[in-house]
């Protein structure tokens, strides 16, 4: 399963290591046989000049004008439930954000959501929770945080998604180090809204890691458009997309500067 791991890595990087004569496709195993050394680097670069593409003609997600603080590429799935109107409704998601900032001004850029899912899709035969839970024990510099959904700490009814910086990386142990959000906008996904999950703009409602994140890019994700309440079980979905983080609050740690 680490050599699974790994590769999901190199598949993140596809586009990089293509366009530098790399052949990822047939060196998953080699170059992830271990998690030492890369022969191209994911994380950790500046993204200071980085703005998010965005359709032109809509107001729901508008970028900051600041810089993000993160960007990263998911990889998870999202759940549903299927309702009494016979129709799937969502329960939530799971996924691992890495980071991928050292991408973020590339070609490659555009399409690396792409290499993923079809890596995830096809190859990867594990449940997202067993890869989350071998990160946190092998704990490799590309991972940002992971996306999951707890109660609505406001209303105590329904969910809302969280951002969790506190387990890993530069972060670990940093209690604050979160983000749980509310929706500001949403926008169907230009590419195929029947298939991929809806952009999204959320902000803070509690945490100190960021204020606004922004999903987009998804592919994948939706469930199918109907079901038998009572007869169909819950099911997962995979998919994948970008995350960007903006605003640095004040956290009394070095780790946030």
């Amino acid at each position: 399963m680490v050599a699974i791991v790994n590769a999901l890595f190199a598949a993140a990087a596809a586009g990089l290591t293509e366009s530098s004569g790399y052949d990822t496709a047939n060196n998953y195993g080699s170059t992830y046989g271990s998690l030492g050394p890369h022969q191209f680097q994911l994380a950790g670069c500046s993204i200071n000049s980085f703005v998010p593409q965005f359709p032109s003609g809509q107001t729901q997600l508008v970028a900051p004008s600041q810089p993000p603080k993160f960007i990263g590429l998911a990889f998870g799935v999202q759940n549903y439930t299927c309702s009494s109107g016979n129709n799937f409704t969502s329960t939530g998601a799971v996924a691992e954000l890495i980071d991928v900032s050292c991408i973020a001004s590339t070609s490659a850029f555009s399409t690396i959501q792409n290499d993923l899912f079809n890596f995830w899709t096809n190859v990867i035969p594990y449940s997202i929770q067993s890869i989350i839970d071998l990160l946190h024990i092998l704990n490799p510099p590309e991972i940002l945080a992971q996306h999951y959904f707890v109660p609505n700490p406001t209303t105590g009814q329904g969910l809302s998604p969280k951002w969790d910086f506190t387990s890993s990386g530069k972060f670990k142990g940093v209690k604050d180090a979160f983000i749980i959000a509310k929706g500001k906008g949403t926008l169907p996904s230009p590419n195929d809204p029947t298939h991929d999950v809806a952009w999204l703009d959320v902000v803070q409602v509690e945490g100190d890691v960021a204020s606004e994140v922004f999903r987009f890019d998804t592919v994948g994700g939706q469930p199918p458009s109907s079901c038998t309440y009572g007869k169909d079980k819950d099911i997962s979905v995979k998919y994948v997309s970008k995350y960007s983080e903006y605003h640095v609050p004040q956290i009394h740690s070095s780790a946030f500067h």
